[in-house]
């Protein structure tokens, strides 16, 4: 089911947000200092483009120099990404089969409002949820 659903999602939205994110990407790493901004990109381009069966989790050895960077990226694009992802959730979701596809997009607003330290990772993987014991 997941292997369909990310290739419905590659026509619909995928394709088109991994090649944005790739291209905002390459800029990012032209200019010296935003390149781990750009690394950040290419890390949401993969997830982008084939989003189920991966989840988002926060990296634990991240420190000041992310947070201060998730700022700088705040105020500079991720707003304003962020809201794209939530508008073409909302029109996704009014139909019943984009529910899945709105439901990625929203996936998709943690890892595009804060960028850095966070890691994408195999949703079955047993370290995808750290806040979860297992038991």
């Amino acid at each position: 089911m997941r292997t369909l659903l990310n290739l419905i999602w590659l026509i619909f939205s995928g394709l088109w947000l991994a090649i944005g994110y790739a291209v905002a990407g390459l800029i990012c790493c032209v200019l010296i200092i935003t390149i781990p901004w750009g690394i950040a990109c290419f890390r949401i381009a993969g997830y982008a483009l084939w989003p189920f069966g991966y989840t988002v989790r926060d990296r634990h050895d991240a420190g000041v120099a992310s947070a201060l960077g998730n700022i700088i990226w705040l105020i500079v694009a991720g707003i304003w990404i962020t809201l794209g992802h939530i508008a073409a959730g909302i029109g996704f979701c009014l139909t019943i089969i984009g529910i899945p596809f709105g439901i990625a997009h929203f996936k998709m607003v943690p890892v595009s409002l804060m960028p850095l330290g966070k890691e994408v990772v195999r949703t079955d993987a047993p370290y995808a949820y750290p806040h979860y014991r297992w038991q």
